[in-house]
């Protein structure tokens, strides 16, 4: 549903001039209750001068009567034709000037490491043109050589939730059209939830060679068989700590 322009001075000139509950405000205006509320207190939007509705041809007089006497009357914004087409404006996404420079870094990951993604999302992803994509993609870039990639979402050049939907949606028209993908590109179709919750996999050493031997305590495993082992008998503690007699320092002790 659509929301009135200055939506918090709406929401403070509602509160002074009306007797609409928090609840049928906070839905027209598109806040929490709790910060209506708030406004009333005084807490929230301190020094906001209020902002008439009615004045600026956002909800008429009959609209407000039917709220304050019916609490479960939800406010329509008023009709507004010159504001059809407003809601969703189409064009390249804005680019700070700080991180402008570092936009060609991000184009070049994308399109190492998902070239399923097409110019036109590449382009929607970073605001930037195809000229610039294709350039890229072909390494004819003036920059080429200097270029490193590096993760967009990292620059903050688009949210991550963002880049897992244009790369779902690519995946999908793929798959539409009977491409195949390979395994690895598989993982790159994982979202960032799902990523989190998966388990960590067990690192497998690199070097197995000798493992079918190896043994916490050093010893051979000749020792482990010797049947006189197993004849001791170490019921008694004496025997048990008992040294074995060396016969070198019998023959010293002696006379």
């Amino acid at each position: 549903m659509a929301k009135p322009i200055m939506a918090k001075a709406t929401a403070v000139w509602l509160v002074d001039n009306t007797t609409i509950s928090f609840k049928q405000i906070a839905d027209f205006v598109g806040m929490h209750e709790l910060e209506i509320q708030g406004i009333a207190d005084g807490d929230v939007a301190a020094g906001v001068k209020g902002f008439d509705p009615v004045a600026n041809n956002q909800l008429t007089q009959d609209e407000i009567d039917a709220a304050e006497g019916n609490t479960q009357h939800k406010l329509k914004l008023k009709f507004n034709a010159a504001a059809v087409g407003e809601e969703k404006r189409r064009g390249p996404r804005y680019t700070p000037l700080s991180k402008r420079q570092d936009r060609p870094n991000s184009i070049l990951w994308l399109v190492k490491f998902h070239p399923e993604l097409s110019d036109g999302q590449i382009a929607k992803l970073v605001g930037t043109t195809k000229p610039t994509i294709q350039s890229i993609r072909e390494r004819t870039h003036w920059n080429i050589s200097n270029m490193q990639p590096i993760d967009p979402v990292a620059l903050g050049l688009c949210k991550q939730s963002e880049l897992d939907a244009a790369v779902q949606k690519a995946a999908a028209k793929q798959a539409a059209e009977g491409k195949v993908m390979s395994d690895d590109e598989r993982r790159k179709l994982v979202s960032t939830e799902q990523s989190l919750e998966m388990e960590a996999e067990p690192r497998i050493p690199t070097a197995i060679e000798g493992l079918e031997t190896f043994t916490l305590g050093g010893g051979n495993s000749s020792d482990l068989d010797d049947p006189r082992e197993e004849d001791k008998d170490f019921s008694d503690a004496d025997s048990f700590f008992s040294l074995p007699n060396n016969d070198d320092d019998e023959e010293d002790d002696q006379p």
